[in-house]
C-alpha cells in the first residue's frame, strides 16, 4: 500500500505558479487581468503568491480570461 501525502500549501503554489506562467505568456498584468474577471489587481496579487483560494466561478473567468482549461492551470498530476 502506498502512503501518499497531501501537501495543500505546496499544491496551491504549484497551481499559482501554472496560473502566472499563463498570464504572463498572455503578456497581461495582475491588474488587467483582473479588469477582464471582474476583481481587483489584489486578488489577482493574493491568488498568485497562495494567500487566496478563489471560488469555482473565479477559476472557470481566470481560465476563459488566459485560453487556458480548468485541468491546465488547477490540475496537478501527481507522479
Amino acid at each position: 500500500m502506498t502512503n501518499i501525502s497531501y501537501n495543500a500549501p505546496e499544491v496551491m503554489r504549484l497551481k499559482n505558479k501554472q496560473m502566472k506562467i499563463a498570464r504572463v505568456e498572455r503578456d497581461l498584468s495582475q491588474e488587467q487581468l483582473a479588469a477582464l474577471v471582474g476583481v481587483t489587481r489584489q486578488t489577482i496579487g493574493m491568488i498568485e503568491s497562495g494567500n487566496y483560494n478563489p471560488t469555482l466561478n473565479l477559476c472557470i473567468a481566470i481560465c476563459k480570461a488566459l485560453g487556458k482549461t480548468l485541468d491546465e492551470l488547477y490540475w496537478r498530476d501527481e507522479e
